[in-house]
């Protein structure tokens, strides 16, 4: 790599203007240096760096000028290629129609150094220059060219371009006319030294539309408009061209009035004839809320006129009218760039939606008019940009309102899926807003989709999570009305446990039974579980008992833990009886449920009431080898604890 730069740089200038020096740093560094005459020199490569360092490269590719990936990979590539000769180079040019002429391309070929190289670069430029003359060659670009024209002595060529330039609108700048100068010197033509000088005289020089623009603004700005400054403005002599009067009217800045009436005394005058492009200016400048009269005026000018707003003028106002809180002007704005050729970006509709729902005051009126023109638009709403606006209400504060947001958003066909349904009923039922979460079910319910069983998940959710459980049992009932047994498992489960929460566990018992018995619903082996310890624990061991029928029917298997834990603890042999009964499918449970009971009772202490469960127990179990075996260890620990305690 470090071969190629070498041979790169070598190309740059002649080897007969090239010196070579070598230095010594303190740190003994060797640097190789490259001389130009009446130029600084520039430091090459330390032998100890293989990077390239060529101050005009390395400016050409930095991040200041961010030139194409494609104009940086085709120029190295042209110009690592030692073998290659200027019409190689121009050959390979024309080969990359992506690759434009700007500055890089301009200044890179400039370095080849010969005349030669010069106007055959520029035979280049002017074919590639066939079409809109204005989109390739920029004032700046020009100027660089022309230096480059000039300072190899190419007179026609130079000439030529200069002419070009005017047709352009284009002056010539102070660097490239200094250099050309010294060049014509040099060379002895006269004629051309003194064409140049009158070049100067004339003001061409610098020329550009800035410097016009600035001296035409200090005209204006001097003093009230009338006759004298119209005299003034037309003595300059320039022509007024699109780009001219855009940027006196960006120059004027604040002083609206005089730039409104520039706008209109140019055109008057004869001086130009208004395009899009002056329109758009002059539109963007006025956007003041003191002058929205003269704002609207010129936009409807502008559509009689067949132009339209640009895309980027039109982000510019847009987010001007929405920073001052001018939405109304912001949502005509809107409606006239959607009316128009091009169109605003999708975001919009959205952004302003969300504008609107956290303005001071909620105006439906222009949030419904906002969706009509999005939809007359041909778009169609989505739930992501339902969503945004929903984000927008509950920052707000204003969440309450979402029910007049679906209501708009239907009547252009639009209506939110499941997860949005979902969320919307969880956050008004969660949020004591009964009213309108029950206004959000009959507005689903009013609509032709089926509703959402996991939105009714979300509601009763809620309305357990806000302490409405009344809420939350009629929002369960419309869910099984609605065919939803067979999705009702969590919405029960989200029931029990509030209910258990709030020590009801027999109303939780009363509904399960009920749902199971009447609306075949299949309760989750969870809720089971849950509700059979919450009864437990109130002491409800018959309801608890009750519930291993159900459990058996939808193939779970018992839940025996707590019921050990109950009757061990506080329950009589009979409970125990009964619960062995009622967990097992068979007559009886097996022998290890039986010892699991017996250990438990030993463990609480309660060794009599071990004895006396076990007399009620089927004979096989009484003489099970396990089961003797148990009670013997425990008799012969209980005497050898009483002799323990006589003897001391």
């Amino acid at each position: 790599m470090r071969n190629q730069w070498r041979l790169l740089l070598q190309r740059c200038k002649p080897v007969s203007e090239l010196q070579y020096n070598k230095v010594t740093s303190s740190s003994s560094t060797h640097y190789y240096y490259y001389y130009y005459p009446n130029r600084t020199s520039i430091p090459l490569i330390p032998t100890h760096n293989t990077h390239f360092h060529n101050p005009n490269f390395r400016r050409l590719f930095s991040s200041s000028s961010s030139p194409e990936p494609i104009i940086t990979s085709t120029l190295i590539e042209l110009y690592s290629d030692p073998i290659k000769t200027n019409e190689d180079v121009i050959q390979e040019l024309n080969s990359k129609p992506d690759l434009g002429i700007d500055n890089h391309v301009i200044e890179l070929f400039k370095t080849r150094g010969s005349p030669g190289s010069g106007k055959m670069f520029f035979d280049w430029v002017m074919s590639k220059e066939t079409g809109d003359l204005r989109s390739n060659l920029s004032s700046n670009s020009c100027n660089r060219l022309l230096g480059m024209l000039g300072g190899n002595g190419l007179v026609k060529e130079f000439w030529d371009l200069v002419e070009t330039m005017k047709t352009k609108g284009f002056g010539v700048k102070k660097g490239a006319s200094v250099r050309t100068m010294v060049k014509f010197q040099e060379d002895g033509l006269e004629g051309d030294v003194e064409k140049l000088k009158d070049l100067f005289a004339s003001g061409s020089v610098d020329a550009s539309v800035d410097s016009v623009s600035s001296r035409a603004c200090k005209v204006i700005r001097q003093g009230p408009w009338g006759d004298d400054v119209e005299t003034k403005l037309r003595d300059m002599g320039v022509e007024f061209t699109s780009e001219l009067v855009k940027s006196v009217l960006e120059n004027l800045g604040t002083e609206v009035n005089k730039a409104v009436i520039f706008f209109r005394w140019v055109e008057e005058s004869g001086l130009c004839k208004h395009d899009e492009v002056t329109y758009n200016a002059i539109a963007r400048e006025v956007v003041r809320e003191e002058y929205m009269d003269k704002f609207w005026r010129l936009i409807d000018e502008m559509r009689a006129k067949g132009f339209d707003i640009e895309k980027a003028n039109y982000v510019k106002v847009l987010n001007k009218l929405v920073r001052k809180k001018m939405l109304k002007d912001a949502v005509e704005l809107y409606a006239f760039a959607m009316s128009g050729n091009t169109k605003p970006s999708v975001q919009d509709c959205p952004f302003l939606l969300r504008k609107i729902v956290t303005s001071e005051k909620l105006d439906m009126d222009l949030f419904s008019k906002v969706l009509k023109i999005y939809k007359d638009g041909g778009n169609k709403l989505t739930n992501a940009a339902l969503d945004s606006v929903l984000k927008s209400l509950t920052s707000f504060g204003r969440f309450n309102e979402c029910n007049k947001i679906l209501r708009a958003m239907e009547e252009v066909g639009f209506f939110p899926n499941e997860n949005l349904q979902s969320k919307i009923g969880f956050h008004l039922s969660k949020n004591d807003e009964t009213e309108e979460a029950s206004k959000f079910l009959d507005f689903v319910e009013d609509s032709r989709t089926v509703p959402s069983y996991k939105m009714f998940g979300s509601l009763i959710e809620g309305y357990c999570l806000s302490g409405h459980l009344d809420k939350a049992c009629d929002c369960f009932s419309k869910l099984i009305e609605n065919g939803g047994s067979a999705y009702a498992g969590y919405a029960l489960e989200t029931l029990t446990n509030a209910y258990c929460s709030k020590n009801q566990s027999l109303d939780a018992y009363k509904l399960v039974l009920k749902v199971v018995n009447e609306n075949e619903v299949k309760p989750w082996h969870t809720t089971y579980k849950l509700l059979i310890s919450k009864l437990l624990d109130q002491g409800l061991f018959k309801e608890a008992t009750d519930l291993f029928a159900p459990m058996k029917a939808h193939g779970y298997p018992p839940y025996v833990d707590p019921f050990v834990k109950y009757v061990s603890k506080t329950g009589t042999t009979d409970e125990t009886v009964m619960f062995l009964k009622a967990m097992s499918c068979k007559k009886v449970p097996s022998t290890a449920v039986y010892l699991r009971v017996f250990k438990a009772y030993f463990k609480a202490g309660r060794h009599n009431d071990a004895q006396d469960f076990l007399s009620k127990c089927p004979r096989f179990i009484r003489n099970q080898v396990d089961v003797l075996t148990l009670f013997s260890s425990m008799k012969c620990g209980k005497d050898t604890n009483v002799r323990a305690h006589v003897a001391a």
